[in-house]
């Protein structure tokens, strides 16, 4: 069987709202908004002219590409976790910032281990738990003196090459992570997940009297029937816990599923196609990456949408709701791809979101070009203009 990741996927097809009553009735999304895009990325690649035959890994673990962005602030200092791709795996970063636009790189603090089943191949820390007041400072929360985030890793070489699992991480200084063994593995969920779970987000507040640790994340399904064209589908659920080592996965995942797929999008000898509607949505392949803010008492889950009519865009998304269980999309884009030429004009997805300076900053993966020789690295877009 033939599979293909998510990053070869998303390049082969490019070749409302529940309002609180602090909300304007009228422009409920409002709050949430970041159309002011700052025109470069933030932080690149480190080495953006790689020759085409130097074997992979024998770079800087970010030399080939940067990926989801995790900010926030600690000790009155920005901080970002990202992903660095070196042509073998991921491996995690740290860059500081006094201002979320010049970024110094700290280095590589989550690197593969060669004698770990896990994460011979692969480490991402994909989020930190932290403030998540959309008008908040974003400041990391320490648990038992430190700092508290959420890894995952894929068990083969390349990118997101099989059945990732997700565990918890613990650090003192945000440099040395000390990692459980996982908390969720994709074999234990149903179906919507069994192909492998991504990018984590952690959140917690008080529910139902007790200190709740809500951990969403987005997985695939396995490899889809012929009848459907293969491949896989993304949706988003939440697992919780009061103690940080018992998980119950949510009886009401996935809290995110996947819009209406289009009629011509399916094989043509389908019989699927023939009660599909015409029109394909804008998360009909991949409702992922969640990433959860509170306003007021409301819940926002901002994730990215990718379809199936070719060519295919990721882009940013948002849904709402009053609990952080049930969530409504939104019917519209957040941060759609740029114009060509620009640094997201092939995708703008997986978001990360932190208020500074009487502004919103909506941090995403840009990427530009065409695979293999695309550019990926970071860029933000804010609710005032630059």
């Amino acid at each position: 069987m033939i599979r293909t990741n998510r990053r070869e996927f998303l390049a082969m097809a490019t070749a409302a709202a529940l309002a609180p009553a602090a909300m304007a009735q009228d422009d409920p999304v409002a709050p949430f908004r970041t159309p002011y895009k700052y025109p470069k990325l933030v932080l690149a690649p480190a080495n953006s002219s790689i020759p085409s035959n130097a074997p992979a890994g024998s770079e800087v673990f970010d030399s080939r590409g940067v990926d989801d962005p995790i900010v926030f602030r600690a000790d009155g200092i920005f901080y970002m976790l990202y992903i660095g791709f070196d042509g073998i795996g991921y491996q995690t970063g740290l860059a500081s910032s006094h201002d979320l636009v010049t970024w110094k790189r700290e280095g590589n603090v989550g690197p593969r281990d060669p004698n770990s089943k896990y994460t011979r191949f692969n480490l991402a820390v994909s989020t930190i738990l932290r403030d998540k007041n959309l008008h908040g400072r974003g400041d990391a929360i320490k648990v038992d003196g430190q700092y508290l985030a959420a890894w995952h890793a894929y068990p083969a070489a390349g990118y997101e090459s099989g059945p990732a699992v997700i565990g918890l991480a613990r650090s003192r200084d945000l440099r040395h992570w000390t990692l459980t063994e996982p908390i969720l593995r994709p074999e234990e969920g149903e179906a919507w997940e069994r192909g492998g779970l991504y990018r984590p987000d952690l959140f917690v507040e008080k529910y139902q009297g007790k200190r709740t640790y809500f951990l969403y994340y987005n997985a695939k399904t396995e490899t889809l029937p012929k009848d459907e064209g293969g491949g896989w589908q993304e949706r988003s659920g939440v697992a919780i816990s009061t103690d940080l080592v018992h998980w119950t996965r949510s009886p009401l995942n996935p809290l995110l599923e996947n819009g209406p797929r289009g009629a011509a999008t399916y094989p043509a000898e389908s019989p699927l196609a023939a009660n599909a509607p015409s029109a394909d949505t804008r998360d009909s392949r991949f409702a992922s990456n969640p990433y959860v803010m509170k306003w007021h008492s409301s819940y926002a889950m901002y994730y990215f949408g990718f379809n199936y009519e070719r060519p295919g865009r990721a882009r940013e998304l948002l849904a709402l709701g009053r609990d952080p269980f049930h969530f409504q999309k939104v019917p519209e884009v957040l941060i759609d791809t740029g114009a060509p030429g620009s640094i997201d004009e092939t995708f703008a997805h997986k978001p990360s979101l932190i208020y500074h300076d009487d502004a919103l900053y909506h941090f995403y993966c840009a990427v530009s070009g065409k695979y293999p020789n695309e550019i990926r690295g970071v860029a933000v877009a804010r609710s005032k203009p630059w």
